[in-house]
């Protein structure tokens, strides 16, 4: 079969992996690179930020599976700094703490890997697709088309892909928009001296922010630098998502030194980003979504749970769910 994914984060990149021994696939993706909210920003050759996903944790054994691949590989490494409970200055261990990994030498590698031997067609967002007899076709914002495809895979945020697919699979159009992903801002800062907080990374209560991290802790970053990324919470998020990143960094930092009690050091660079779409409250509790007869599948972490893991897992999923098409 020729098959047409949308979306090149894990989901996505996974699907292709499994599928593309036995199939013919296809990669299309908004953005300049893979990876999704596995994302890095990248501000020069020695200044990086991972400010999508953080880190990951394996609890299904066939993720465990992929992670050691990935480790084997080098584009993985457990990180083993110091995280804490953090509430009004006061500092706390977390109970039970897992094992965390993060992407070496950034979050977005384990991604960049997976994609090596994929056809990816980046800076292609699609606008629209359509269904006839002859398959799948799809048209990006720039007029070009693509197909046919006998089968459509889409693993875009809940809200677009409802957009894509409300007037040619309103049922699941209508199904998949039930599914709210909330916001999160994150700011990025460099600071010119080390932060004076014993935590590498802290979950923080009874703030603006829900978790800070020293992202320069990572295994291949430059420790030089100190790096931090700062997440705002769901509901802080929300109530200041249409703001501009210049408003929203410095009160983020602000929130910050309220956080740890200490004085923040100077600042080098900063800026935030906007995830308009990022964590369901409540994600649906199956891989995927599929229509045999259409030939179309639709999945993502909000299939399952807003993390890596739960990435992959759906990327399973709907490459299982492909595969009986034939």
């Amino acid at each position: 079969m020729k098959v047409a994914i949308i979306g090149a984060g894990l989901s996505g990149l996974i699907c292709a992996r499994e599928l593309s021994s036995q199939h013919d696939v296809r990669l299309f993706d908004k953005a300049r690179g893979v990876a999704g909210r596995m994302s890095t920003r990248r501000v020069d050759p020695d200044l990086r930020f991972d400010h999508g996903a953080q880190y990951f944790t394996a609890r299904d054994p066939r993720f465990q599976a992929e992670v050691n691949a990935w480790i084997a590989a080098g584009v993985a490494a457990a990180w083993t700094g110091p995280i804490g409970v953090l509430q009004c200055g006061e500092i706390s261990e977390p109970a039970g703490s897992p094992d965390r990994y993060v992407g070496v030498p950034a979050m977005n590698a384990p991604a960049k890997y997976l994609a090596e031997g994929q056809t990816v067609h980046l800076s292609q967002r699609i606008q629209t697709v359509a269904r006839t007899d002859a398959g799948w076709s799809l048209t990006s914002e720039r007029g070009e088309t693509f197909g046919p495809f006998d089968g459509l895979v889409c693993t875009l945020p809940t809200a677009q892909a409802a957009e894509l697919l409300r007037d040619v699979a309103p049922t699941y159009a209508a199904q998949v928009e039930q599914v709210t992903l909330n916001p999160c801002w994150a700011t990025l800062v460099q600071f010119t001296q080390r932060l004076p907080l014993e935590l590498d990374g802290a979950f923080v209560h009874d703030s603006p922010l829900s978790w800070i991290a020293r992202d320069s802790s990572k295994p291949g970053r430059s420790a030089e630098q100190e790096c931090w990324v700062l997440h705002a919470t769901q509901a802080w998020s929300a109530r200041h998502v249409e703001e501009s990143p210049d408003v929203v960094a410095p009160q983020m930092l602000a929130a910050l030194a309220a956080a740890t009690g200490v004085s923040l050091p100077g600042v080098a660079y900063q800026t935030a980003h906007r995830w308009r779409y990022s964590i369901p409250p409540e994600p649906l509790s199956v891989g995927c979504l599929s229509d045999a007869e259409m030939h179309l599948a639709i999945g993502g972490d909000w299939c399952q749970q807003a993390k890596v893991e739960g990435a992959f897992l759906s990327g399973l999923a709907l490459a299982e769910t492909v595969v009986q098409w034939e």
